[in-house]
């Protein structure tokens, strides 16, 4: 198989390699339906794949100690209709019936997804290229109003530094 080189990639494809590296983050976390509110912990290790196509993103969370939620995300660049798509397996278990796809706004990523339970909607924002920000929402199945579910601040640390994800 032949893998495309950095410098034949799109320049959108180029973008998603910010989100590459070994992240560690503090994490507020909102009271919803599936947990309760708190602070959390997590480390995050994202991979450039065939040749920066696409991006492998595992991500674990942990409170009091416990690891409280795990994903594995598979960011991509759908070129005829120019969206960012991000393909989301998590620890809940819910099978995605289709990507979460978005757009770039200066340096701000955004997502959005619907799925039989309502939309989620996550911004990544780099404020360089050692830290970013993501927030997460929520919008249940028939509501108008968007709930905050996650928000954090990620910096990046020696891949070593995180433990097997």
């Amino acid at each position: 198989m032949n893998a495309a080189s950095f410098s034949s990639l799109s320049a959108d494809h180029q973008r998603l390699q910010a989100l590459v590296g070994a992240w560690r983050g503090e994490e507020e976390v909102a009271a919803t339906q599936w947990t309760d509110a708190g602070t959390a912990t997590s480390e995050v290790l994202a991979e450039a794949q065939f040749g920066g196509l696409f991006v492998v993103q595992r991500y674990r969370q942990r409170r009091d100690g416990t690891i409280s939620f795990g994903s594995h995300n598979v960011f991509g660049f759908d070129q005829p209709n120019r969206l960012v798509t991000m393909h989301q397996f998590d620890s809940m278990g819910f099978v995605p019936a289709s990507p979460a796809t978005g757009t770039w706004n200066g340096s701000e990523l955004n997502l959005e997804r619907s799925s039989p339970r309502g939309a989620a909607r996550v911004t990544y924002i780099f404020d360089d290229a050692d830290t970013y920000r993501m927030r997460l929402h929520f919008k249940p199945a028939g509501s108008d109003g968007w709930q905050d579910m996650v928000s954090g601040v990620y910096r990046r640390v020696s891949p070593s530094s995180i433990n097997s994800l």
